[in-house]
């Protein structure tokens, strides 16, 4: 069985690629999360790559085991940064699996790479209720979206709005825009109390809004359940959580309607699928988080077209080099084409997109190689 002889990263403040390299001389391209990245990168070599170089991979079925091994290995050091820095290693592994059988990762995990249906995704707070309606509507008739995500409360706000008004005001200006033929989408990002939360849901209810995302502090998943329980419409997170047993406890209490797990925060595709797998177990829909145009969205394209209990739609930001300037560059061409609101999973073997090597020349170049 071949081994791993070398892993690369290239890095920035932002943005973290991974190199894996095997005996056999096959490759794979991954990445870790974003933000911070050059500080991952270091986890990476330092508490990574020492228990993954010179293992065997012989298939995607060693991929969980290794990263789960690594875990055990670093137990002392559970936490975000692990998952992250583990993350640049399995999403390595599987485009190097997905380039050995010549086959994108959609197609390993037993899925079609078909078009999938995107939302339009903001991230922005301190935008008038009117620009954010209007760049909408230009956005649905230009690329054809008929979903749409915007932003609501003030990110961890305790009750206090991103401007007094805005969410009263906001929710009304851009679902009256959008027309009733549009699904659509709020973030509350950890921003209200139960009360508060439960009031602006009934809100959105009265406006068409069909989906609440992280609507109370995501940490507490009593909080997130009552406003569940009150509710109609769909109650979803999850999107920081990378810790099992905290999933396996917001799934059986029904903390949520719908889970969104980020592939690079939970570690990976491997670890993300046993999320998936919870959830579907449970009747409970996945519509992972992927909030950059990096590897993220990629990934998350991949796994939306394999899984059986695949959300209705990919996230998809909205947000460019103005407001992402890290973004710019990264692929070569344009992987995130959207047609008819809809995104084709990338076709070609592994993730089946180039990372521009003028990016990769301006990072920071590490590497670690079997002794």
């Amino acid at each position: 069985m071949p081994k791993l002889t070398q892993i690369e990263t290239f890095s920035n403040e932002f943005v973290c690629f991974t190199k894996l390299t095997a005996q056999d001389g096959a490759i794979g391209w991954g990445q870790t999360s974003t933000y911070n990245a050059d500080i991952t990168a270091q986890i990476l070599h330092r508490q990574i790559a020492p228990w993954a170089l010179g293992a065997d991979i012989n298939g995607t079925d060693d991929i969980l085991p290794l990263i789960q091994r690594i875990e055990e290995r670093e137990h002392k050091f559970p936490g975000s940064y692990r998952c992250r820095a583990n993350a640049g290693l399995d999403t390595a592994l599987w485009d190097m699996e997905g380039r050995r059988a010549q086959k994108p990762v959609v197609e390993l995990l037993g899925g079609t790479a078909r078009p999938i249906r995107a939302y339009a995704s903001s991230m922005k707070r301190d935008i008038t209720p009117q620009d954010e309606a209007a760049r909408f509507v230009k956005l649905r008739d230009t690329y054809g979206y008929d979903a749409f995500k915007w932003r609501v409360g003030a990110e961890c706000g305790r009750d206090i709005d991103e401007w007094q008004g805005r969410t009263e005001e906001v929710i009304p200006v851009v679902s009256n825009a959008l027309g009733d033929t549009i699904a659509k989408l709020v973030d509350g990002n950890s921003g209200f109390s139960p009360k508060r939360a439960i009031a602006v849901g009934h809100l959105l209810a009265d406006n068409g809004i069909s989906h609440f995302e992280e609507p109370t502090p995501y940490w507490d998943l009593d909080q997130t359940r009552q406003v569940t329980a009150a509710l109609d419409i769909d109650v979803t997170g999850g999107e920081q959580d990378w810790d099992l047993s905290t999933w396996k406890r917001m799934i059986d209490m029904r903390a949520v309607d719908i889970v969104q797990p980020d592939v690079m925060y939970m570690g990976g595709l491997s670890r993300t699928l046993l999320v998936a797998d919870m959830a579907h177990a449970a009747g409970i829909p996945c519509t992972p988080h992927s909030a950059n145009l990096s590897l993220v969205t990629i990934c998350t394209m991949h796994l939306l077209g394999a899984i059986p209990n695949a959300g209705k739609y990919l996230e998809f930001s909205i947000e460019g080099e103005d407001y992402y300037p890290w973004q710019e560059g990264l692929f070569l061409g344009n992987p995130f084409a959207v047609t008819d609101g809809k995104l084709q999973i990338p076709q070609g073997p592994g993730w089946g997109v180039d990372i521009n090597p003028d990016w990769l020349a301006r990072s920071t170049h590490q590497v670690s190689t079997l002794a």
